[in-house]
């Protein structure tokens, strides 16, 4: 086979087009598509070979998504537009872990087993940005060599690019393309910082959580408010000779899960032993997922989260945008800038320092 045929078929592939953008950030060669006129892009046909499993034009879709190009931002928004219609069909699982839970191996795992039942599965894998160039730390297309070789699996890492939770501000949008090309279970790993679980539970209907085995010990560092947002508590690497210390950590989180509130009304959250490695407990967890999704229906609480996740991601981006405009203005820039200095140096405290930015705001106009 033609080796770029093969690259094109590989759920890795990222087709070149589009210029993105995060945060200051570039991907991909930008020079090549500064030659480019984003008018020529045809939102129409771009969104058909979504819906037709195109890999290769979903990559691009998502790179239209993920740019900060104004102009990108309006073709953006019309290829969901588009999308729109044929989104919601799929069941939205989100991925968290305590640092070492093994959160890639685990989604490799459990993708594959997924496509093997005859599934789409889709992996929205978030990884955590490096502060000085910017770029992905983990490189999660290293990961999961498995699972990208499945032609039913689509595998797409994106910096965190410093956002909120360690999540991409775009990846409710990218998760929605993904549903409207027709795969039916979306993952979403968390780079698991702290915040990134509540953000994630914000646009999930399932909510996972890794850990390893010692519960006593592994709580002590763990909030208990991350453990009330799982519907299912995994204890990761439950094989060898870590078996019977895996099973008697299940039974700790159950009997903990006990006394707190349910991550999701109806449902009683639960804690089960996997081991990727041996591929034992995988079947058990989607089973689980599909008990869920089936209780939850029937008491009328699933479209209830999703209309609510709406709300809230429309709340999310009014307050991102008023964030957008108020330092837009180069002359506010500097000002804050300054207040800034003002600030550090003791001349004023910093609620002065907010009362005059605002003040001088309202004389301006």
């Amino acid at each position: 086979m033609d080796k770029n045929k093969e690259m094109e078929d590989s759920a890795l592939f990222v087709m070149d087009g589009v210029e993105a953008t995060h945060d200051g950030m570039q991907y991909g060669t930008p020079k090549k598509f500064r030659k480019k006129k984003a008018d020529n892009l045809n939102i129409r046909e771009l969104a058909q070979q979504v819906r037709a499993g195109s890999r290769t034009h979903l990559s691009k879709a998502i790179t239209l998504i993920e740019s900060s190009n104004a102009t990108h931002k309006v073709q953006a928004q019309e290829l969901l537009q588009e999308l729109l219609p044929h989104t919601g069909n799929s069941i939205r699982i989100g991925i968290t872990g305590v640092p070492g839970a093994g959160k890639s191996s685990f989604i490799e795992a459990f993708g594959t087993m997924l496509c093997e039942m005859g599934k789409r599965v889709a992996v929205l894998a978030i990884d955590p940005s490096s502060s000085l160039s910017g770029g992905s730390i983990l490189g999660d297309k290293t990961r999961m060599e498995e699972l990208v070789k499945k032609p039913t699996a689509f595998v797409r890492p994106s910096p965190s690019a410093g956002t909120l939770g360690g999540v991409h501000k775009k990846t409710r949008e990218t998760m929605l393309v993904c549903e409207a090309a027709g795969y039916d279970v979306i993952l979403i790993e968390t780079v698991g910082v702290g915040q990134s679980e509540t953000y994630v539970r914000g646009m999930v209907d399932f909510f996972l959580l890794l850990v390893l085995t010692g519960a006593g010990d592994e709580l002590q560092g763990m909030k208990k408010g991350i453990m009330e947002l799982a519907d299912a508590i995994i204890v990761h690497k439950a094989d060898g000779d870590n078996v019977r210390l895996a099973k008697k950590t299940v039974a700790e989180y159950k009997q903990i899960l006990h006394f707190l509130q349910p991550a999701t009304p109806g449902w009683m959250s639960t804690s089960m032993p996997v081991s990727s490695l041996e591929k034992r407990g995988l079947d058990k967890v989607w089973a689980t997922i599909e008990q869920f999704k089936q209780i939850v229906e029937d008491n009328q609480y699933w479209a209830t989260r999703r209309q609510n996740q709406t709300k809230e991601w429309f709340q999310t981006m009014i307050t991102d945008h008023l964030i957008d405009l108020f330092y837009g203005n180069p002359q506010r820039k500097a000002h804050v800038q300054l207040l800034e200095r003002q600030i550090l140096s003791g001349q004023l405290t910093v609620t002065q320092g907010v009362d005059r930015l605002f003040s001088e705001e309202q004389e301006d106009k």
